[in-house]
């Protein structure tokens, strides 16, 4: 490459072109500072950039770095950098997220003869993704994939994790993983006096620039150990010891290929409720056994492990209040805002219950008795159905919410879990009277419980659409393609909040239902 020197000819030199791609709050311009002020360090010339992105979560900063040796002939001469990367000229480049190293190799800027990628293997989603009704999220196993190929090293793994870890930010993860790498021909003291000359927090992004460090030096851990995931301990009393052993032992005797997921589903539904709850969640689980099949490799108890678990732990106002009082979440509020020793968090939490959900929080009787009272349910409603701000951070505001939170001793006599284990019976011997004739449709019709979710209004929508889907099964029975069009129907149903999708599936599913022939018109 040419490169022009002011007060000389020109002559050839040896650039390294570096690009970090970051959205805000990632700390891709402390990245880019510290990199800057590494090469000047160690006496090379360096000039920064960046281009800002749209917006946060919709478009990533793009900072851009060019450095190269100073010539001992011509020391006082000053190079001519370019201002911006170009796609197939670009040596390393880091990504504080993994999406955004997927839009990198789209946009050409990493090439296989040539380019170094390094990215966090966590995600963002992004604002296309939330606002998808159902799963949205891209699959990560793609972008891993992709990214494999089109680099020539790709460097990856959980910084931002890592960062926490120490108590600091991804942006000394991603120093320690660049450090590590050994693609810049500094030592790993240059870089380390870089991160101590910032002085406030050097200690804890020295940490994190070590765990990067090294985990960049001992290269990717072995298949085994990516794949296996020790299920955390359980603490508490020994009485509540003692009958989660058991339930663990009847959890062994469930099928081999649904033991993980019903694993995950009994720790989810015990720690909603009670142990109890959790006997209730297996038994349910082992009536789908008994009529299952290993010949479908039990496929039906499979999704059943799954969708009955997010069926019983359903979404209420006593839910909401317990999970924003865990000290979990406030430790995990405090490291996301990097709250310093000597700062107080305030935290404002929003609440709008309807009427509904108000009922719901009563005995069953009295709630269901002032719900068939429509003119009371309007009058308590103008009361009731407003939004609320409550302080967390004093008495008052948290132990309100924390009374609400322990209501959860009482869920089963109140109306909501009457309701909902109804809905949850009805749904599950639907399920299974379906595939004693179809097993295909009997699975599909388990999945479609992904369609309910939330509380309130999402809720309401999700019920709906679920109904919606499922009122087709009437046309649908007896045809080879039944199982299909379920499935069809529940992802139109997720492709919009509006259900303008599901609409014009169902439209589909009524023409061919009134056709003579049972085909599409």
């Amino acid at each position: 490459m040419r490169l022009g020197l002011a007060g000389g000819a020109d002559t050839t030199r040896a650039i390294i072109k570096l690009a970090v791609l970051a959205v805000g709050g990632q700390g891709g311009g402390v990245l880019t500072n510290w990199i800057t002020d590494l090469a000047q360090r160690c006496g090379w010339h360096v000039q920064s950039t960046s281009v800002a992105g749209v917006a946060q979560r919709t478009g990533a900063t793009i900072y851009y770095v060019e450095m190269m040796r100073k010539d001992p002939a011509r020391p006082e001469a000053s190079p001519v950098l370019a201002l911006s990367p170009a796609p197939g000229d670009v040596d390393i480049l880091i990504s504080a997220e993994l999406a955004e190293a997927g839009r990198a190799v789209l946009r050409g800027f990493v090439t296989q003869d040539r380019t170094t990628l390094i990215a966090s293997s966590h995600r963002m989603l992004a604002v296309s993704e939330k606002i998808v009704p159902g799963d949205g999220r891209a699959d990560s196993e793609i972008v891993l994939k992709r990214a494999e190929e089109a680099a020539r090293r790709f460097i990856h793994f959980d910084m931002e994790s890592m960062a926490r870890q120490a108590g600091s930010v991804i942006s000394a993860s991603l120093f320690g993983a660049l450090a590590g790498s050994g693609e810049l021909p500094f030592p790993r003291e240059a870089f380390e006096a870089t991160i101590s000359s910032g002085g406030r927090g050097a200690k804890a992004s020295l940490a994190a620039f070590a765990l990067a460090y090294d985990r960049t030096l001992a290269g990717p851990p072995p298949e085994a150990e990516r794949t296996s995931r020790a299920a955390p301990a359980v603490a508490g009393p020994a009485g509540l010891r003692d009958k989660w052993a058991a339930l663990e032992h009847r959890l062994d005797q469930l099928p081999e290929p649904v033991r993980e997921m019903a694993g995950h589903g009994l720790r989810k539904v015990v720690d909603f409720l009670d142990p109890a709850y959790g006997a209730e969640y297996l038994d349910r689980l082992e009536a789908v056994a008994k009529v299952d099949s290993s010949a479908q490799s039990y496929a039906l108890t499979r999704e059943a492990a799954k969708y009955v678990a997010n069926a019983m732990v359903y979404d209420d106002i006593i839910r909401v209040a317990d999970l924003k009082t865990r000290s979990s979440r406030a430790e995990r509020v405090r490291r996301e805002v990097h709250l310093g020793e000597d700062q107080t968090l305030m935290t404002t939490e929003y609440f709008h219950p309807r009427m509904e959900e108000i009922c719901g929080t009563l005995p069953a009787r009295l709630g269901a008795a002032i719900e068939a009272r429509p003119g009371l349910m309007k009058g308590l409603n103008r009361f009731v159905d407003r939004g609320r701000r409550i302080r967390t951070d004093g008495m008052l505001g948290f132990g309100m919410l924390w009374l609400v939170g322990g209501m959860r001793r009482w869920r089963r006599a109140l109306l909501r879990h009457r309701v909902e284990t109804a809905h949850l019976q009805a749904w599950l011997d639907l399920a299974l009277s379906e595939a004693m004739a179809d097993y295909e449709l009997g699975v599909e019709v388990l999945k479609c419980r992904r369609l309910i979710k939330g509380y309130a209004d999402t809720h309401v929508r999700g019920q709906s659409k679920f109904d919606r889907v499922l009122g087709c099964l009437r046309m649908l029975r007896g045809r080879d393609d039944a199982a299909a069009w379920i499935a069809r129907l529940r992802e139109a149903a997720l492709k919009d909040a509006e259900g303008a999708a599901l609409d014009g599936a169902i439209m589909t599913v009524r023409s061919f239902a009134e056709t003579p022939n049972g085909k599409a018109a």
